[in-house]
């Protein structure tokens, strides 16, 4: 694997020329955040050695370099899930790459389910903690101690001080941001009524089918991570209705802007 991540990151940053200070993954329905960047090139993943490809309606299937905020930044515009058929070790390479690229700061977005009464659909969630739920994980199998240790520690898997930064954002800018512990499972099937209950008796917030194992990866080599999720359906006893992936992306997609104001300033303020 140390092969792979040195030979992807020397490519792409022979493409590009520069060091980005900060990395993004864009979720489902949330590239609107492009627009927000000012582009100085773009990568599709087909082009870059020992990348996956992206086979997910609303993942577009490329990295974005640009400026964003007054800082050098590097975008997944779509990313890898499990349910793809990729193991958690492809869904995750990319981080390594970022890192191997010098990136030490990540920003991970999704769009999930709600599990919390106090939600609506089209609210922000910054993620707080999360639980593991795909039955696996991304570090089984030998270890490579040059990224990381045997058993990181996760016992702060999100930046306080970025979530602390992002609070004060959400203030000033009259956001309404939840915060909430996120639920990752495997997918590609929607929760039945009665999983949603259950993960919301384990103490879910909010759920969904990515982003876990790509913050555990981060932790695993030092990275600092901030997280959020837009709740683009909800799984509350009473309120769930027949859900589809346009459905999603639509609900993401009305409420991105909010997201992409709070992850500017995150970013201009690294």
């Amino acid at each position: 694997m140390l092969r792979k991540i040195r030979e992807t990151s020397t490519f792409i940053q022979a493409a590009i020329g520069v060091k980005p200070d900060a990395g993004i993954i864009l979720g489902t329905g949330l590239g609107g955040l492009v627009n927000e960047i000012e582009i100085v090139q773009t990568l599709k993943y087909k082009d870059i050695p020992n990348f996956p490809v992206s086979t997910v309606e609303g993942h577009q299937g490329q990295l974005i370099f640009g400026r964003l905020g007054g800082k050098n930044i590097m975008a997944m515009q779509g990313r890898f899930h499990f349910y793809e058929g990729y193991d958690l070790q492809a869904v995750t390479f990319p981080v390594r790459v970022m890192k191997e690229m010098g990136i030490n700061n990540l920003f991970v977005s999704n769009a999930s389910g709600g599990l919390n009464p106090a939600f609506k659909i089209g609210d922000l969630m910054m993620i707080v903690d999360h639980i593991n739920m795909f039955g696996t994980n991304p570090l089984i199998g030998p270890n490579a101690n040059e990224l990381g240790v045997r058993f990181p520690d996760m016992s702060q898997p999100y930046d306080s001080e970025l979530c602390a930064l992002a609070r004060t954002i959400a203030i000033n800018n009259q956001i309404d941001l939840k915060e909430g512990v996120y639920i990752g499972v495997s997918g590609p099937t929607f929760e039945t009524p009665a999983e949603y209950r259950m993960f919301r008796i384990l103490g879910g917030d909010a759920i969904g089918m990515s982003t876990v194992p790509e913050v555990i990866v981060a932790r695993h080599m030092g990275m600092r991570v901030f997280g959020i999720s837009i709740i683009t359906d909800s799984g509350v006893p009473g309120e769930i209705v027949e859900i589809s992936h346009e459905e999603v992306q639509h609900v993401a997609r009305q409420a991105e802007p909010k997201m992409s104001k709070i992850i500017r300033e995150l970013v201009s303020n690294l």
